[in-house]
């Protein structure tokens, strides 16, 4: 691995160490920014958690991973089933789904407890390729509906937007090819706003400074009226979407460690990593922001600039708190076009499954063995055959169990059950670290890593 690359940012002096937080900052912000535009939880809350949650991340990885954390893609379809429940009623149901996420970061940590006992191979034997690539590729799939509903609303801004994220991608160089969806969703909203799509008014009536907290959208703010059959529904949704969001946490953790030439997979290890974005999660969730994850676009950023300190980043969280103190700021992601919102998460919630697809082919999966077509048909038969029902989720008793809950939990039980797993952690890097839900970056190779 090179050792090469800046560790100590403070040589280059704080007016360049502050450019550099700004830069890893923007690199996060077009997509931690989408999601809570995607689901309707607070612009603000998101901004201050991602910040809160990254110093809390680094506090438990002993300051040495330079990682952001920022809003993961994983959790849309979870959030969507959860506010599902409430269709038809007044109940706010951000705090049960912030509940059900705290609840679902918090096998973060018994996962780290079992990496500590145990060591990784061990583990991941229970979540090889075959069982998360096919459910990656049905978070994606799920969603795809909504963003064509909401491209309905005006299919040239969509277009729009959608052309901007391709060309960025492809032909882009620097910042530019990294940073797609943000360029997308400022293209668009311009030119929706030149044509006078875009009603600026809660803009205008929006304060400079505010608090970047609601109360009613926290898990205390609904303290003992929460309805226990809906919260139980909500949890069984969101625990096997953490089991995913858990390989990509691992997949970052790879890819960061051969970015910067440093094994963070050993120290400060595995376990370290997974409790510190576990409890940022939970911590996130519980005042209704979203959940967190490792950022694969500031892993591209340390790429491009060759600097590994993890101050940069931490001046970076900083930034971003400060940014969710302004409502002004806030009501101008919240009037953003539908039809921007529909281009780019059509193209986003593509990546996701293409993701999926990705981490089956790296890993080499053999679907000429039965177990693994077996395992892989169920897995996405149950999650989309389900979601696409006419009630969208299996009913038992109080609680409803979503398509992606049962597809996940039958292919972790088939993979366990079933003869022939012959998955090995840490065998090839390359595959191990190709698990990613966020978007425009390049991952880079691993070649001559044992």
């Amino acid at each position: 691995m090179s050792e090469q690359g800046i560790r100590d940012a403070r040589s280059l002096g704080m007016p360049k160490m502050l450019l550099l937080g700004f830069q890893h900052m923007f690199a996060m912000f077009g997509a931690t920014v989408l999601v809570p535009v995607l689901t309707g939880l607070p612009v603000a809350t998101t901004l201050l958690f991602a910040g809160l949650g990254t110093l809390l991340f680094h506090l438990f990885t002993k300051g040495k991973v330079p990682a952001f954390l920022g809003s993961s893609f994983a959790f849309l379809g979870g959030y969507a089933a959860v506010a599902g429940l409430f269709e038809g009623t007044d109940v706010n149901w951000i705090p049960y789904a912030g509940a059900a996420v705290g609840l679902a970061g918090l096998t973060y940590v018994v996962l780290a407890g079992f990496f500590k006992a145990f060591g990784p191979t061990r583990v991941m034997r229970f979540f090889p390729p075959i069982v998360t690539g096919p459910v990656i590729i049905c978070i994606g799939l799920c969603l795809a509906n909504s963003a064509i509903n909401n491209c309905e609303q005006n299919w040239w801004i969509a277009i729009l937007a959608i052309a901007i994220v391709v060309v960025c991608n492809i032909w882009g160089k620097g910042m530019i090819k990294i940073i797609p969806i943000l360029l997308g969703v400022v293209g668009s909203y311009a030119v929706a706003a030149i044509f006078g799509q875009v009603d600026f008014t809660p803009v205008k009536e929006a304060a400079w400074f505010g608090h970047a907290i609601s109360f009613e959208n926290t898990v205390l703010g609904m303290r003992g009226s929460l309805d226990t059959a809906k919260l139980i529904s909500a949890y069984v949704i969101m625990v096997p979407i953490s089991l995913a969001t858990m390989i990509e946490h691992i997949g970052d953790i790879c890819a960061i460690s051969s970015t910067v030439g440093e094994n963070f997979v050993a120290d400060p290890g595995l376990h370290r990593t997974l409790i510190g974005d576990g409890l940022a999660t939970t911590l996130a969730s519980l005042f209704g922001a979203p959940a967190n994850t490792t950022y694969g676009e500031n892993t591209g950023v340390l790429a491009l600039t060759k600097v590994y300190d993890p101050n940069v980043i931490r001046i970076a969280a900083g930034l971003a708190m400060l940014f969710s103190c302004c409502p002004k700021f806030a009501a101008l992601v919240s009037c953003m076009p539908a039809a921007t919102i529909g281009g780019v998460s059509l193209i986003l919630y593509g990546m996701i499954s293409a993701v999926g697809v990705r981490n089956v082919v790296e890993n080499q999966v053999d679907f000429t063995k039965s177990r693994n077509i077996v395992i892989a048909a169920m897995i996405m038969g149950l999650s989309l055959g389900i979601n696409f029902s006419n009630t969208g989720a299996i009913v038992l008793g109080p609680v409803s169990l979503s398509g992606l809950a049962v597809g996940a939990l039958a292919g972790i039980l088939l993979n366990a059950i079933l003869p022939g797993n012959d998955y090995e952690f840490g065998t090839d890097l390359q595959g191990d670290a190709s698990v990613n839900f966020q978007q425009g970056v390049d991952r880079p190779t691993h070649k001559g890593r044992k």
